[in-house]
């Protein structure tokens, strides 16, 4: 993914800080989309193709939060990074778990914005350079190119973050896991709320990989976690 090539969708109800993120990210070479209510985001967005979706939480018509909700319903793969006033701890922990890939609390420095762009962009270039091979997990299929789960011909598309995770968790089977790598590893950083967000996703995964008794995803307090594949 090129830089000058990335595209933006921009949901934010306040029109001054609205255009001066346009200018800013125009100004690092982004394309940008700016929607000033969730009703237009989400028809730009069905219109559109976008690399990243910046969305802020409360406006009118359709907050962030349902955004996000309805994108995630025709497309998993889109990072989304939500914009918010609000730092409740259980603001961030809904925001992650709709599916979102990262979080800024207003008001926030533009920097900082481009600097959790930048890290979304790295890893999808990385990802997209990577083998993506249909990989063996016990009775499992795993084609992380297609996001999907195979098990006795039935498949289960995950997201792209899950997609990431599992991935992750089978290039260390059957080894412990720290929790701090996976997520400087697969965010870029780590913290308490992207900690929270990483145990709803490993919640979500061990009732994926549920059908096969051989395969666990082990809890391994204070440190974090071990995908077991016991030999059959």
């Amino acid at each position: 993914m090129l830089k000058n090539k990335v595209k933006i969708l921009l949901a934010e109800d306040d029109p001054h800080l609205g255009i001066l993120l346009v200018d800013f990210l125009e100004a690092e070479s982004f394309e940008v989309r700016l929607c000033s209510d969730g009703d237009q985001a989400l028809k730009t967005f069905s219109e559109n193709t976008f690399d990243i979706c910046l969305l802020d939480v409360m406006m009118p018509k359709m907050d962030g939060f349902t955004l996000a909700k309805e994108i995630r319903k025709n497309n998993t793969t889109v990072p989304i990074i939500f914009l918010t006033a609000k730092s409740l701890k259980a603001d961030k922990l809904k925001g992650y778990s709709i599916g979102g890939d990262d979080y800024l609390t207003k008001p926030f420095d533009e920097e900082e914005l481009l600097w959790k762009i930048n890290a979304i962009i790295r890893r999808s270039s990385e990802k997209e350079i990577t083998d993506m091979e249909i990989i063996d997990i016990g009775e499992y299929k795993f084609d992380q190119k297609n996001q999907a789960l195979i098990f006795c011909d039935k498949i289960k598309r995950v997201t792209e973050k899950e997609s990431n995770i599992i991935k992750y968790l089978s290039d260390h089977r059957n080894k412990i896991i720290k929790r701090e790598d996976m997520l400087l590893e697969l965010w870029g950083e780590n913290d308490y709320f992207l900690g929270r967000s990483l145990d709803v996703f490993i919640t979500k995964i061990r009732k994926y990989l549920k059908e096969d008794p051989n395969l666990n995803i082990e809890n391994i307090f204070n440190v974090g976690f071990i995908l077991n594949v016991r030999a059959k």
